[in-house]
């Protein structure tokens, strides 16, 4: 922690506590386990009116922007929660991807402007908005390569492909960053529009879609240029991978929940298969990895919330420690259902599979750890 800061609060508040109620109600009514696994099957890229009730009967889809372009003027602590859910209940909504990826890029930019002020009241009402960038996009990436994968020519047309990008076939809007002829840029298009091409790809994941964007000619409006433009991706993919931690938190914390409700009920030799020391023990050390876990994220939902100068240190400690605890969760919670784990009905496998995608998803755990070395001054692992 820097000299000087002041603890985090690791602490809900009541108004959190209200809208993790709320937000939980929704969910267990609307995106239980059959429900997804019947959406999976529609064909349906995310469950459209899950993702209206959250956004507009809830209003999560804008806790983050200001109340002066329709938004609740929440901060990411908030989010965390509704976040929190999402991940107890794998629900197929765009809700990192849109309502803080992109939101969080928007107020990056110079939100006095038009396009932006009226991207921003959209996105507070529900629109979906993607940055269009990869997955598994680091905070440390955007606009570094020596080939980017967008241009931009001198009248603001866009060339290119991007690969992996998630939610992509929900958007109507898409933030796309590219190289434009005085540098670094970032653009709004609007979709479906002539001259985009989305194709579908099949993730590990089938609750959160990925898609290859392809971009012939496609007019965008600009939004930012130079350094805002570069801090402004930046910034949203930073605070999409330390509230990222808090999805696998409450993904973590479903699989032990179900895992110790399965063993406490499931017999052999007479008695609950909960009851012998082995399965015990692997249930209270992945209960403790799980508290650590909510303690990181929690760190960082609190640093991004208060503007923190140890942001980079939270979301890189966040994402180094709780990847793999969402990823050991999973994995221990398929193991201890038996036979019964590895059927497609039991919804476990979701969860190991949005697990799996979320661990390599905005930075590794390896390129968060090494990024952690290079902030903390010591040599990387």
């Amino acid at each position: 922690m820097t000299a000087g800061t002041p603890a985090s609060d690791l602490l809900y508040g009541e108004t959190e506590d209200d809208l993790r109620a709320a937000v939980r109600a929704l969910l267990a009514a609307r995106s239980d386990p059959a429900t997804v696994l019947a959406d999976l099957e529609s064909g349906r890229a995310c469950d459209t009116g899950l993702w209206d009730a959250l956004a507009n009967g809830i209003g999560a889809a804008g806790l983050l922007i200001p109340e002066e372009f329709g938004g609740a003027g929440a901060s990411a602590r908030e989010a965390a929660v509704v976040l929190e859910e999402t991940g107890r209940s794998v629900a197929r909504v765009p809700y990192l991807s849109s309502a803080v990826i992109a939101a969080t890029a928007l107020l990056g930019c110079d939100t006095g402007r038009q396009p932006v002020a009226g991207l921003l009241t959209r996105l507070a009402a529900g629109t979906v908005a993607v940055l269009a960038v990869p997955l598994p996009t680091a905070p440390d990436q955007p606009f570094r390569t020596a080939q980017p994968t967008v241009r931009a020519d001198s009248v603001g047309t866009l060339h290119g492909t991007v690969t992996s990008v998630a939610d992509a076939a929900c958007a109507a809007v898409l933030l796309v960053p590219a190289d434009g002829p005085d540098g670094p840029a970032l653009y709004a298009v609007e979709v479906p529009a002539v001259g985009v091409a989305t194709t579908a790809l099949t993730p590990l994941d089938l609750t959160r879609p990925l898609a290859t964007l392809t971009l012939d000619g496609v007019a965008g409006t600009p939004l930012a240029t130079g350094e805002r433009a570069v801090a402004a991706v930046r910034g949203a993919l930073t605070a999409g991978a330390g509230l990222l931690a808090s999805e696998q938190l409450g993904l973590a914390e479903w699989c032990l929940s179900t895992a110790v409700a399965h063993t406490g009920t499931r017999t052999q030799f007479g008695r609950p298969v909960g009851s012998f020391q082995a399965l015990k023990h692997r249930m209270a050390a992945l209960w403790l990895d799980i508290a650590s876990a909510r303690a990181a994220a929690r760190h960082a939902a609190d640093a991004l919330a208060t503007g923190s100068p140890d942001v980079p240190v939270a979301v890189a400690v966040a994402q180094a420690y709780c990847a793999p605890v969402a990823v050991r969760a999973a994995e221990e919670c398929l193991q201890l259902h038996g036979g019964t784990g590895m059927t497609w009905e039991h919804p476990v496998h979701l969860f190991l599979k949005r697990a799996k995608s979320d661990e390599s998803a905005l930075g590794a755990p390896g390129r968060h750890r090494a990024a952690l070395a290079e902030l903390v001054e010591l040599p990387a692992p």
